[in-house]
């Protein structure tokens, strides 16, 4: 098969592109990019108009749950893949969270082998660190790893155990793998249900402390400092988060971190009448720390756009504010929803990309996020200005717990492309 992608505006952080170019592909390969105007089309099998789009790397979201095995009523690896192409993700990173937790090779191998079958979109399995998710013992780290498992997380069980953390962030080190984490002291959130502030008082609810973030993250900082492992920071949600890794990147920690869509968009003064689909772990914070998240992502202290892709069933988020569970989908929103930061001017589309798409391939160490020359085309096509209404009821993800629905926005998906085969048109 050889494809022809015309007149797309091509922005690609990894060559410094971001200019009207053509993309040429065959096998699934990107094969030339140039501007000439006297194409041979006849030669192609395919030709994709992309004038007035935007055509970019695939996008690459390291923080996605997809609930399987052991929760496919939340989500399966099917669901979850088909809301990703929908998002213009070629890429997602799945957190271990499952059931059995993937602590060892052979849940790393039933995710991998199913989701090559679907063949949907690239998904790359994150170890389990611990056991169980249990804090107790580690869990088969190294072998996980050679079975294709490209980073550690006890993802929502931050590893309190300092000594458990110090051993893994060994390991990673030698290992050259990275540590995410949920960064929580628990002992100063327990049974907190929404941040700490006018919302929570308001409905008496248990409040969320700032500070149980941030000490979390000062005490993973110190021991990564330690063992000069690679720390990712998840979902970052605090002024003074930012501040800390800020530091923390000045004095030459090996530390990254990411920000959610939602944790820039909307604070706890968006809450409509204690809805359980804006109850998420870390909470919406207040106006100042969205300030200050908007702040981290153009000055460069945050890396990276992740999603925090947590699907739950109508049914478990119906219960009332604080026996809802945490979290809310985000594959099929978080592009128009970033969007807005450039529509806002407050960085540009090639920044944006950067922290969508090439800097989280960095992280996770894999050939992604870039349409070089003899790398798989997987890449996006978009329409930055195409205004839209986000539907809930449209959406493929198996759940629909999104805080966004009616959200009148900028920017939509025309067309998801795997190793050159279209796996998602919006036309």
């Amino acid at each position: 098969m050889k494809i022809l992608i015309k007149n797309g505006l091509l922005v690609d952080p990894s060559q410094k592109i971001n200019k009207v170019m053509n993309i040429e592909v065959q096998n699934g390969i990107i094969s030339n990019l140039h501007n000439r105007k006297n194409i041979n089309e006849k030669i192609f099998d395919e030709v994709i108009d992309a004038k007035g789009l935007v055509v970019a790397p695939g996008l690459v979201d390291i923080h996605v749950h997809l609930r399987d095995p052991g929760f496919r009523h939340k989500e399966t690896i099917m669901s979850g893949s088909k809301a990703a192409v929908a998002g213009g993700f070629t890429s997602i990173a799945c957190m271990p969270n499952t059931f059995p937790a993937n602590d060892q090779p052979k849940i790393t191998k039933y995710i991998i082998d199913k989701s090559k079958k679907i063949g949907l979109v690239n998904i790359f399995p994150i170890s389990a660190i611990t056991k169980s998710l249990n804090n107790l013992k580690l869990a088969k780290i190294i072998e996980n790893i050679k079975a294709g498992c490209v980073a550690i997380s006890d993802d929502g069980f931050p590893v309190s155990n300092s000594k458990l953390l110090f051993d893994a962030m060994t390991l990673a080190k030698k290992n050259s793998f990275p540590v995410i984490s949920h960064c929580e002291d628990c002992s100063l959130s327990l049974d907190g249900v929404a941040n700490e502030g006018s919302f929570s008082k308001k409905y008496g609810l248990k409040g969320i402390p700032n500070i149980s973030e941030e000490l979390g993250i000062i005490k993973d900082i110190a021991i990564a400092e330690y063992t000069n492992a690679h720390l990712h920071i998840c979902h970052v949600s605090t002024r003074n988060s930012v501040e800390i890794i800020k530091e923390a990147k000045s004095r030459g920690v090996n530390v990254t971190c990411e920000a959610t869509p939602h944790h820039f968009t909307i604070s706890d003064n968006d809450i409509i009448d204690c809805d359980s689909n804006y109850k998420m772990n870390p909470p919406l914070r207040d106006k100042r720390d969205v300030s200050a998240i908007k702040r981290g992502l153009m000055d460069g202290t945050i890396d990276i756009i992740a999603t925090d892709h947590a699907p739950h069933s109508a049914k478990e988020k119906k219960a009332e504010f604080k026996n809802a569970p945490f979290g809310i989908t985000g594959l099929e929103t978080a592009l128009p929803l970033s969007l807005k930061l450039v529509h806002d001017k407050k960085i540009s589309l090639s920044n944006l990309i950067s922290l969508m798409s090439t800097r989280p391939s960095k992280i996770i160490n894999i050939n992604r996020g870039s349409l070089k020359k003899g790398l798989d085309a997987d890449l996006v096509i978009f329409d930055m200005n195409r205004k839209i209404t986000i539907d809930k009821k449209t959406m493929y993800s198996k759940s629909k717990n999104t805080p966004f629905d009616g959200f009148k926005l900028k920017g939509k998906v025309i067309r998801t492309i795997l190793k050159g085969k279209t796996v998602y048109s919006s036309i």
